[in-house]
């Protein structure tokens, strides 16, 4: 068992009665709930949120963009974080110490995030600067838990998102000659080679087996890539990619960059969350897609937009099962249990973790 799993352990978990609950009954609790505290309650909903629990967030948008707003509701008492672990505590970081975020299920995490740890990246960065010397900055994808934020802080590196990674590792480079990037090695892949950095210039940090993986040359390496990936986004291929090829020679295809770097150089767009949603929506009518990415949100997209021919790049692809540990029973018991004065699965991170955090999220502020 680890510190999440026990931690986790002593925290209240879901009572029976709201398992047992009808949908209509949930959602008017929720609106009565919503209704009582007005503008003292905010809830924020990743794009990747069930639409049963979207329907009834106070904005939406992705993991950052939601942490900023909730730092802007000055109204607001208590932050009930639609998403996942890690999301909340981008929120707690930005918003005021009277200000308490709070997640519905604490099983609600992100594989992606917690395929890095803090002993993982202390023993990685002792070993690699062993070898390189002091001439790697870390960054990390704000996929990522405070705690590895805050190393990357507290070394003099930054966070970065989908949309600003280049603008990042561009920065990076006119710090030092090489960047350890984490925890996303396909975004990090993905950035360097838009950058025009070649494949033999990266290796692979493996944290399971501690050793660097690479074609190259080692001394020539400029970017150390963390073994980690999304597990969504991993699960779009080129065999994908060929089927929409030949099935339907017209459709446009657009992937997150979280996909393989195969994938990737495979289809004709690829961009953030929030350039997918721009990019049909900006879309001439009568327009096909072929869209990798979660499917709560590309679902959503397709509603949306009757008038174009989207579906899936992979449609036997599930939803985030994490992010869809979130639901109506858990939104009910979190929304009920604050108004009753004793709300569950508060985040907190605590100071001498979350000032190295901020510096490492102000620094990509303030560079992107």
């Amino acid at each position: 068992m680890n510190l999440f799993d026990t931690l986790n352990s002593t925290r209240p978990s879901l009572p029976e009665r709201y398992k047992r609950m009808a949908d209509e009954e949930l959602e008017e609790r929720i609106i009565r709930v919503k209704q009582e505290w007005g503008r003292r309650l905010f809830i924020p909903g990743h794009h990747y949120q069930k639409d049963e629990v979207i329907q009834f967030a106070d904005a939406r948008g992705d993991s950052l963009k939601l942490a900023q707003l909730s730092a802007t509701q000055h109204d607001a008492d208590a932050i009930v974080f639609c998403g996942v672990h890690f999301m909340a505590e981008t929120a707690d970081l930005l918003t005021r110490e009277d200000q308490h975020v709070f997640l519905p299920d604490m099983r609600a995490g992100c594989s992606m995030a917690d395929m890095a740890d803090i002993r993982q990246t202390e023993r990685a960065w002792e070993q690699l600067t062993a070898l390189f010397g002091d001439t790697i900055l870390p960054l990390t994808y704000v996929n990522s838990t405070a705690a590895i934020k805050s190393f990357v802080g507290e070394h003099g590196g930054a966070t970065v998102t989908s949309s600003n990674a280049a603008d990042m590792v561009t920065w990076a480079f006119t710090q030092k000659p090489r960047l350890l990037f984490l925890p996303d090695q396909h975004l990090g892949r993905n950035t360097a080679c838009d950058l025009g950095i070649p494949l033999e210039k990266m290796a692979v940090w493996d944290p399971v087996q501690e050793e660097l993986v690479g074609s190259g040359v080692m001394d020539e390496v400029q970017v150390i890539l963390w073994k980690g990936h999304c597990s969504v986004h991993e699960n779009f291929t080129t065999v994908n990619v060929d089927h929409i090829r030949a099935e339907y020679p017209d459709m446009k295809i657009i992937v997150h960059p979280e996909c393989s770097r195969e994938v990737v150089e495979a289809s004709d767009i690829s961009g953030s969350t929030n350039a997918i949603i721009q990019s049909i929506e900006q879309s001439p009518p009568g327009s096909a897609w072929a869209i990798g990415t979660e499917m709560n949100l590309v679902n959503r997209i397709i509603q949306k937009h009757p008038d174009k021919h989207i579906l899936s790049l992979n449609p036997k692809m599930c939803p985030c099962l994490t992010m869809n540990r979130i639901d109506l029973p858990h939104l009910t018991w979190a929304l009920e249990s604050l108004a009753e004065g004793h709300p569950p699965n508060r985040i907190k991170v605590e100071e001498q973790v979350a000032g190295p955090a901020r510096l490492a999220l102000n620094r990509m502020l303030d560079h992107a």
